[in-house]
Formats: structure tokens, C-alpha cells, sequence
């Protein structure tokens, strides 16, 4: 089977993705965690995903000056 090759160009997007479904399934999982330290982890985790994710977008859209 042929490995699909990334391309600089469609990478980032992949990753965005990638950071959008998880950051998801964390915030999803805070009500499923009775431990108030636990959803404060699981909910800061989110946040930082959601950061990530939108670098990756900046990255991609060259809306950064330090992207472009």
C-alpha cells in the first residue's frame, strides 16, 4: 500500500484537524471527570490545543507577519 505523501501545504491543515478533534474529546471528557482538579487539567489541556490549533491556521493563511 502507498504511504500518502504530505506536503508543506496541506500538513498544517492536517494538524488543525487533528488539534480540533482532540481538544473536542477533552472538553467532551470534563463531564465525565468528577474531580474538579481533573477537569481543570482536562479543560486546560483543551485551551492549549485550541492555541495550537489556531498557529497552525495562522501558519497556513499567512496572517502572521513571522509566517509570511
Amino acid at each position: 500500500m502507498a504511504q500518502r505523501r504530505r506536503t508543506a501545504r496541506n500538513y498544517p491543515r492536517e494538524m488543525e484537524t487533528k488539534l480540533d478533534k482532540m481538544s473536542q474529546e477533552l472538553r467532551k471528557d470534563v463531564e465525565k471527570i468528577a474531580d474538579p482538579r481533573g477537569q481543570a487539567l482536562f479543560e486546560a489541556a483543551a485551551d492549549v490545543l485550541s492555541g495550537l490549533q489556531t498557529a497552525f491556521r495562522h501558519y497556513d493563511s499567512e496572517t502572521e507577519e513571522v509566517w509570511k
